[in-house]
């Protein structure tokens, strides 16, 4: 019989989930809110274009910087600033008067969701061992994953029948619920004597993300061959290096780089690259194929998903759950090659792209091989180091399947070109199957399972009776 949760262990939860809906949330449900931004305050497809990406190259930039904040100064406290951070940056994109007053304002929301997602996942990792970790790390997953049904909807909603601001004002609901949730953990352990902020590797790192980040995004618009994005590709490159030479050498580093000998956290690393790089040249392949090719509307073709969301919801829990028993490598080994079958029988999807016939068993597969695999692979990441780092190891995995996602994103442009049409689809969706089982691969080869440490066994020199340390050893 599984045991039932402290009040404590479901508060943390609660207010993780929260915080990660509320950052996860308007990373999509702005989009919809676009020509209505557009009419009111003017700024041509440039300034919409930017209203979505100030969020997402902030929030990119400073993620490893928010990792290391919070475990520097505590997930609770890193967690209140994120909340009020990003209820004060609400508030300024619901009121901008202008379009560069709400780019600024996006901006600033990204900051704040940086801080939130690696303090909420440090937080669980923290409150929850063994078995009772995968269970919980599989219902945060399945509880935020509604934020990319929830906010389309949500949107459309809102600007159809108020306006757009209450895109962003809406956001204070759930800040505020978590607020007052947040009251009720347990409080920081005390800091670390002599721990100090890295400030110029912080510094460092933003330059080495923020700028190839920014390439990625703008590489549409400017073109590859532009001195702009070469520019800041060689600059963000240049930073990245004097970011791990940097921190190589300094005493206090904002990313111990000790991290990556760890063999699960590195191996689980390279399949979330390998995965998220699929997931992201997939989905965008088929989102504008849809349209594009097979005469979807934006409707449609954003609904079109919506099974695969849907199986991640109702079972992330439940293989979580499953990989607290059995572990992690066979679901993080079956899943991302479930997901690329899902990606190979797009293969069958033709120009009319029949959706019950050709899309929706694609979807479904895709869908399946993502629920089997996101918490597994979540909680093996971040549970191979140890606790008091949780929260620079959420923030590695974090920007690694971002700019995973984005790298593929920008490929998938190049390959596809302006339009995506049925033979530029196959040849994007055929290198997300193959990114996928390279994913497969990685983890069936090199991911460990966890084991039970005894720590002491009756009649042994302690005397003690027989227990179980609640960390785990990787066999």
């Amino acid at each position: 019989m599984t045991p039932r949760n402290t009040r404590v262990q479901r508060t943390v939860l609660a207010v993780a989930v929260l915080a990660t809906f509320i950052a996860f949330l308007d990373g999509s449900v702005v989009n919809v809110a676009l020509p209505a931004i557009g009419r009111e305050l003017g700024g041509g497809l440039a300034a919409q274009q930017w209203i979505v990406d100030a969020y997402l190259l902030t929030l990119g930039s400073v993620i490893l910087l928010a990792g290391s904040l919070s475990d520097l100064f505590g997930r609770r406290r890193v967690l209140l600033w994120g909340l009020i951070g990003f209820g004060v940056a609400s508030v300024l994109c619901a009121a901008a008067p202008t379009a560069g007053i709400l780019i600024v304002a996006r901006g600033l929301q990204g900051v704040a969701g940086a801080l939130l997602v690696p303090s909420s996942l440090a937080l669980i990792l923290s409150a929850f061992q063994g078995a009772a970790q995968a269970r919980a790390i599989g219902v945060w997953t399945a509880i935020t994953s509604l934020a990319s049904i929830a906010g389309p909807i949500v949107g459309g909603v809102l600007v159809d029948t108020l306006s757009w601001r209450w895109v962003f004002a809406i956001n204070l609901l759930p800040i505020a619920a978590a607020l007052l949730l947040v009251r009720a953990l347990p409080a920081d352990a005390a800091r670390t004597a002599g721990a100090r902020v890295d400030w110029f590797g912080a510094l460092l790192g933003v330059v080495g993300l923020g700028l190839p980040v920014f390439a990625l995004i703008e590489s549409g618009r400017f073109g590859w061959g532009s001195p702009v994005i070469l520019g800041a590709l060689a600059l963000g490159a240049a930073g990245l290096v004097a970011f791990l030479l940097w921190e190589r050498r300094v005493a206090s580093p904002m990313l111990p780089l000790s991290i990556f000998r760890e063999r699960d956290f590195s191996a689980g690393n390279v399949a979330t690259a390998f995965l998220y790089g699929g997931v992201g040249v997939g989905t965008f392949a088929l989102a504008l194929f849809l349209q594009q090719g097979a005469g979807y509307s934006a409707t449609a073709a954003g609904f079109a998903m919506v099974p695969s969301s849907v199986l991640l919801i109702a079972l992330a829990a439940v293989f979580g759950r499953l990989s607290g028993r059995v572990g992690p490598r066979l679901l993080m080994t079956v899943g991302p090659a479930v997901a690329g079958v899902g990606f190979l029988l797009m293969l069958r999807i033709i120009a009319d792209a029949d959706y019950l016939t050709q899309v929706l068993p694609a979807v479904c597969a895709f869908g399946l091989g993502m629920a089997i695999t996101v918490a597994p692979l979540t909680a093996t990441v971040l549970g191979a180091v140890d606790s008091g780092r949780a929260g620079i190891a959420s923030a590695v995995n974090n920007a690694v399947s971002r700019v995973a996602g984005l790298i593929a994103v920008a490929l998938a442009g190049s390959v596809g070109g302006a339009t995506i049409q049925l033979t530029g689809f196959h040849t994007l969706v055929s290198g997300a199957a193959l990114a996928s089982f390279a994913g497969a691969i990685v983890s069936g080869v090199w991911i460990r399972n966890p084991r039970p440490v005894p720590v002491a066994t009756a009649g042994d020199h302690t005397g003690g009776a027989a227990v179980t340390h609640p960390d785990l050893q990787r066999s």
